[in-house]
């Protein structure tokens, strides 16, 4: 269990700004860590996820000069959680990571296509989600889940391992999908789960689960802004409380909070 560590910027855009560097440096430090024998790693996990904070963390990415000394060929990029909609849709957390910064590193030749870990989208035309119900959709979602699990595993072992999570927390405390009132946050023996009738739109999303999310060997939060001052209060104030989903975020490592004061208010 990881010790919670708070740190607080003067500004949201500090924030962004701070998660950015942090990123680019934690990523070239692994990149360049000499392991047993000399060998260097020959890859670094990074879970992404959606959320204005780490967008625009992307978005400084983009013009930071280190971006460019990075070997992007050894970086693999996953989602923690993801909206379950058309591949094109807007809602996408992916599709909003690609224009800020993924397209453009894919276009270059620096960074694999095959590298880019989406979650499924949803295929299906609005007709026929109009016309499911429940158990299609729910199917559907778990199908999706497994999928995602099938790729983690394929890729990273039975216990896969992110090296990063950036993550962002709601005013309601949730993190990745994981919402209060929903089942998913206690589930322990899966690796991805569906959500139907998230309380944020879109109402259909994947989401990794909090057991995986626990083996990440750094997490980090980006959470700024006065709406999000009661959760970070709850959520520091205790552990594993299914009403603030953000309680139950742990690693191996490095378990961090970068914030602003009027966020931290609380506390």
């Amino acid at each position: 269990m990881a010790q919670r560590t708070l740190v607080v910027y003067p500004t949201k855009d500090a924030v962004a700004q701070a998660g950015a560097q942090r990123l680019l440096l934690a990523i070239a430090d692994l990149l360049g860590e000499r392991l047993a024998g000399g060998k260097t790693r020959a890859r670094v996990d990074v879970a992404l996820t959606g959320g204005s904070d780490t967008i625009k963390a992307l978005e400084y990415m983009a013009s930071n000069p280190l971006t460019n000394t990075i070997d992007w060929t050894r970086v693999h990029l996953w989602w923690a959680d993801e909206r379950f909609v058309a591949a094109d849709d807007d809602d996408r957390n992916a599709l909003q990571a690609r224009r800020m910064l993924l397209d453009r590193l894919v276009a270059e030749g620096r960074l694999p296509e095959s590298n880019i870990h989406e979650m499924a989208a949803d295929t299906r035309n609005a007709a026929d989600i109009a016309a499911a119900d429940d158990t299609t959709t729910d199917a559907l979602l778990d199908e999706a889940a497994r999928a995602y699990e099938r790729e983690l595993v394929r890729e990273l072992g039975v216990v896969p391992v992110m090296d990063i999570a950036v993550m962002g927390m709601g005013p309601d405390g949730h993190y990745a999908s994981l919402f209060p009132g929903h089942a998913e946050v206690s589930v322990t023996d899966r690796l991805v789960v569906g959500v139907n009738h998230s309380p944020k739109m879109p109402p259909l999303r994947l989401s990794m689960t909090a057991p995986l999310l626990a083996q990440t060997r750094r997490m980090w939060f980006l959470t700024a802004g006065a709406g999000k001052a009661d959760a970070l209060a709850h959520v520091f104030a205790t552990r594993n409380d299914p009403a603030w989903p953000s309680s139950f975020a742990d690693a191996t490592g490095e378990l961090v909070w970068f914030t602003t004061p009027d966020a931290a208010a609380q506390l």
